[in-house]
């Protein structure tokens, strides 16, 4: 039986890339810096799979409101330092899974295209500490420096879908491991939204977005493509 699946996408941290959560964790201490004490958690809960200052902001509004935009510019200059620091040590390495299931998608003709809410700065630095290259592992990369609307809104998935030729958002599959890539892919009416607890948030937190299915393995994936 053929798919009715053209294009997946996917997140990266998390779900294709494993960078052990050094940008959650580089977030958490610059915002700690900032002068407002949060917790590793509460940064994946409130902070997951968004653009980073759009992150910043959310979390600032739950745990110090009304906190001057002065100071939210602040933390993010902080974020982005400390994050060019933590890079230069950095191992990263794939998501178990992950080529195999770019392999497998890729002989059955099925397009591959990452997006994440990085800058695409940031995520260019990942993927070349991995060696993917676009038209190679994958087909395209989207990040949230490229669209005007990051996640939970669909333009990324569009622009995604733009770049690989595919018209149909019936036939697209969007899988993350947060809450607000289902959001996402909801938004941009994929045909299937899948969840996956390899990442920054609990299966019972990704399921308060209704994903079609939430797995644990990458390569779960393939039966779910028909």
């Amino acid at each position: 039986m053929e798919s009715k699946v053209k294009l997946v996408v996917f997140d990266m941290a998390g779900t294709t890339v494993d960078e052990q959560n050094v940008v959650y964790k580089t977030l958490q201490k610059a915002i700690n810096l900032g002068g407002i004490p949060v917790s590793l958690e509460d940064v994946l809960k409130s902070g997951a799979g968004k653009e980073k200052k759009t992150a910043i902001i959310d979390i600032a509004a739950i745990h110090a409101p009304g906190v001057a935009s002065e100071k939210i510019e602040m933390i993010f200059a902080s974020f982005l330092n400390e994050l060019e620091l933590a890079y230069q040590s950095l191992e990263v390495i794939p998501i178990a899974g992950a080529e195999k299931l770019f392999e497998i998608l890729k002989s059955k003709g099925i397009k591959i295209a990452l997006n994440t809410g990085y800058n695409r700065e940031t995520a260019e630095k990942l993927l070349a500490k991995l060696s993917w290259a676009i038209g190679q592992q994958i087909d395209n990369l989207v990040t949230a420096s490229d669209v005007n609307n990051a996640r939970p809104m669909p333009d990324m998935v569009y622009k995604a879908m733009e770049l690989t030729g595919v018209t149909d958002a019936a036939s697209v599959l969007k899988i993350g491991d947060s809450s607000i890539d289902i959001e996402e892919g909801k938004n941009a009416g994929c045909c299937l939204t899948v969840g996956i607890t390899t990442g920054a948030q609990t299966r019972e937190q990704i399921a308060l977005a209704k994903p079609d299915y939430i797995i644990d393995s990458l390569l779960e994936l393939p039966p779910l493509l028909n």
